[in-house]
């Protein structure tokens, strides 16, 4: 599976123009489900994200983790972090995992996070959604966890 992180002030999501998520100070998290994954990825994504240590301490050194910090957990679904753009200018998706198995992973990853972290706010799968967000830092994080062979 693949997350991009962004350590945020706030950020929201907003579905034909109704906000249906919204943090404050936390981490957006873009997620996507490729071919081959399974709820084990998921999970160890999601011990990743809770766990890194991007959020400053006392010293103002990255040290502290969402949980250190108590911060919110904006999840968002996004098939296109599987894009492939080696093969000229229209990138590829074909690495992205199925919707239904997308769907899938992506409802798992949120239930695993709401049933680990005090505070989750999610997008829309499959949605046209527009995110907004105040990047704090700026702090933007790629994370693999490729299937285990």
């Amino acid at each position: 599976m693949l997350a991009v992180l962004q350590r945020v002030s706030e950020a929201r999501v907003v579905v034909d123009g109704e906000t249906i998520g919204e943090i404050g100070p936390g981490l957006l998290a873009l997620v996507c489900a490729e071919r081959g994954d399974t709820p084990v990825e998921a999970d160890k994504l999601l011990a990743r994200i809770l766990k890194l240590r991007i959020f400053a301490d006392e010293a103002g050194r990255m040290n502290c983790s969402l949980q250190d910090v108590a911060g919110g957990l904006l999840v968002v679904s996004q098939f296109t972090l599987a894009a492939d753009t080696g093969g000229g200018n229209r990138p590829s998706f074909s690495k992205a995992a199925n919707p239904g198995t997308g769907e899938a992973l992506y409802e798992h990853f949120v239930a695993s996070a709401r049933a680990a972290h005090p505070v989750v706010q999610t997008g829309r799968f499959a949605a046209d959604m527009k995110v907004q967000l105040i990047n704090d830092g700026p702090v933007t994080i790629p994370l693999r966890i490729a299937p285990a062979s």
